[in-house]
């Protein structure tokens, strides 16, 4: 079972919006060697909504090369039409990924019986390991405990990425679902509780600019060490705050680039981290000892 820290990449993009893929290989060598479990690609924090379908391909596909087997690569593959979900799904397949990552429908507002026909629709239809993906502050639509648990008893829904931030949820799912469905943290602030809960790691944006240390932390909570997760967790919790002082991926980004890990590229309708953020991310980056 994939566990642990598990990056929620972003997609390197130069000045003019085009992918830098040179970058994001980089990226990815740099997330092996700094001990990430492994790599998420075209999620909501790689602008899976504003890459087209051959772009959002080229990235599975690079990820796949140069991750080369050493980490599993979770591909994000949701859709706000099953169809579409269906067809990216097969070709992360295609393309090699380990497992997809797919975001509850979102602006349509689908009934909880429109969300169960959908993933099971997707499941159904591709052989591969799945992992929902419920965002209710982004997508307008919530995926219930009680939706998830149906789901579970599908062979290709292997967990669930929990970004409710609510931790009496994923301690409900924990508690009523079988041990093999992984709970995934997806809001890094409550993801320490939900691994000593019994969650099985967290999908992180923080990892992108510290992922040392969300690993490190992520080993402690998982193995029940609560004093050192602790500890690291009140290191990065100023960082999981102000990674989100704007829309996501906006200010990681802007890390990022502070880092000189990436170039300044970001693809409308986000912009740049407005100026006056600046400082504050500064701050929160000194704190983590990551600038």
């Amino acid at each position: 079972m994939m566990q642990g820290s598990l990056v929620a990449i972003v997609t390197p993009m130069f000045e003019d919006g085009r992918l830098d893929i040179p970058s994001l290989n980089a990226l990815i060598d740099f997330h092996i060697d700094q001990g990430t479990d492994g790599i998420v690609i075209v999620g909501t924090t790689g602008e899976s909504p504003t890459v087209d379908f051959d772009e959002h391909c080229l990235l599975i596909k690079t990820a796949v090369s140069q991750v080369n087997g050493r980490v599993p690569v979770i591909a994000g593959t949701g859709a706000n039409s099953t169809n579409v979900a269906i067809n990216l799904t097969q070709k992360a397949k295609d393309l090699g990924a380990d497992a997809c990552l797919l975001v509850a429908p979102y602006y349509n507002k689908p009934t909880q019986e429109g969300l169960y026909q959908h993933f099971k629709a997707v499941a159904d239809a591709v052989n591969i390991p799945q992992i929902l993906y419920n965002v209710p502050g982004r997508t307008g639509c919530d995926i219930s405990n009680d939706t998830v648990l149906r789901l579970v008893a599908h062979p290709n829904i292997i967990g669930i990425k929990d970004a409710t931030g609510g931790i009496e949820r994923g301690t409900d799912l924990l508690l009523r679902a079988p041990q093999d469905f992984a709970v995934y943290g997806g809001d890094d602030a409550t993801a320490m509780a939900l691994m000593l809960l019994g969650g099985k790691g967290v999908i992180s944006v923080t990892a992108n600019v510290a992922p040392k240390l969300m690993h490190e932390m992520c080993v402690s909570a998982i193995a029940g060490d609560v004093m050192v997760a602790r500890a690291i967790n009140a290191k990065l919790f100023a960082l999981h705050q102000k990674l989100f002082v704007e829309a996501n991926p906006i200010p990681v980004k802007w890390v990022l680039a502070e880092m000189g890990l990436i170039k300044t590229g970001i693809r409308l309708p986000m912009m740049n981290l407005s100026a006056q953020y600046h400082e504050v991310l500064r701050n929160a980056c000194i704190s983590a000892e990551i600038l």
